[in-house]
């Protein structure tokens, strides 16, 4: 065998077959799985809106909660709470929300005064929310998120049908100028993509704590996060990954049910978010580890021996028109996707942002072996 890759007649023939392969495989994504959300059509809202409890956790996010709190207290809806779990904050959260209880009837405030976390996260603080809720239907978000619209709990609740117990949804970034801005949300609309359209085709593995939404039972049921609980992260993607099936999953992606939150700033800050975010996903049910391992495998061999073939001036033209064929498929599948999540201004550079990320990710994927991530604030 060994012989044989070394020949020079055979070297480029295997390279070419494991080319083809992964492109293959790339293509059996897009069509199969990414299509799914680029035609993806929202059903009509419900006659009857349940009770719904909002539930946020905050540490030392006064500024945050004074801009965005108002905006979720203030939401067209008939019947809801909002649970804020102050997490052992020293600024002035505590005041600002006693002061909101008093303007508005909805807000209910519990205050953990010491930090009696013993593990890292958010997931002590989200399970004290939890359990106060009063309604059935919990819906989540963070102090740092504000609703797109008015309507954006009515929107995510009318994902409710008869079986389901968990409700995806679509949590943006603010536009701004420069490259990191596009980087980051990029990455945000290709990891929605993916869970997105992995929960259309029956294969639901996770989503975002920023807008995501549940039944209480389905909580208890699942003991909480007892099963990763000493896991810094994944008090959206563990308990999602356990919970969701083919079944009891639906989507949301209206733009008025969607949450919009500011970016990191600075390309450290992301990297340490990126780094806490990819140690979590080495948790994941084996099936979708093999999945989501296929693609980037295959997008990583992609690209790498499209380099090599080129190279060695082997199989030039069939090799071209495969990579043209793909970026034509790529160009129709993402943009479709995109104009779903309100990203059309990402369409143009999404060649060069898919291949940067996935560059980023292999980097912060090895640097995760070596050092372990960083804690929840």
């Amino acid at each position: 065998m060994i012989d044989l890759l070394i020949d020079t007649h055979f070297f480029p023939l295997f390279l070419l077959a494991v080319f083809v392969l992964s492109w293959m495989v790339q293509l059996f994504f897009y069509w199969f799985f990414y299509w799914r959300l680029a035609r993806f059509q929202q059903p009509p809202l419900p006659e009857k809106f349940p009770g719904v409890s909002v539930v946020i956790s905050a540490h030392n996010e006064y500024h945050q909660l004074k801009e965005n709190l108002p905006l979720i207290l203030e939401q067209d809806y008939p019947e809801y709470e909002v649970l804020v779990v102050d997490h052992a904050s020293d600024d002035d959260t505590r005041y600002l929300l006693s002061s909101l209880e008093e303007q508005y009837p909805k807000l209910k405030s519990i205050t953990i005064r010491e930090d009696l976390n013993f593990f890292s996260g958010k997931k002590f603080p989200l399970s004290i929310g939890i359990k106060s809720a009063h309604y059935p239907i919990l819906l989540l978000t963070d102090a740092d998120c504000r609703p797109a619209t008015s309507r954006w709990i009515q929107e995510m609740v009318s994902g409710f049908g008869p079986n389901t117990e968990v409700v995806l949804g679509y949590s943006a970034y603010n536009k701004a100028k420069g490259i990191l801005n596009k980087l980051i949300r990029f990455d945000t609309a290709h990891i929605a993509m993916q869970y997105l359209s992995f929960a259309l085709a029956g294969i639901p593995y996770m989503g975002v704590g920023r807008n995501l939404s549940y039944l209480k039972e389905a909580f208890y049921r699942k003991n909480g996060f007892i099963s990763h609980y000493q896991i810094r992260s994944g008090d959206d993607d563990l308990f999602i990954n356990s919970v969701a099936t083919s079944a009891n999953t639906t989507i949301r992606i209206n733009k008025e049910s969607f949450t919009l939150s500011d970016p990191k700033q600075t390309l450290e800050k992301w990297i340490t978010q990126k780094k806490r975010h990819l140690s979590t996903s080495i948790h994941y049910k084996i099936k979708h580890k093999l999945l989501l391992g296929a693609y980037s495998l295959s997008l990583l061999l992609f690209y790498t021996l499209f380099i090599l073939l080129v190279s060695l001036s082997a199989s030039t033209i069939p090799v071209l028109l495969l990579v043209l064929l793909r970026l034509v498929s790529q160009y129709v599948v993402f943009s479709g996707s995109m104009r779903r999540l309100d990203e059309k201004d990402l369409i143009l550079f999404i060649p060069v942002l898919d291949l940067f990320m996935l560059l980023f990710n292999v980097s912060i994927l090895v640097v995760n072996l070596f050092h372990k991530p960083g804690k929840w604030k």
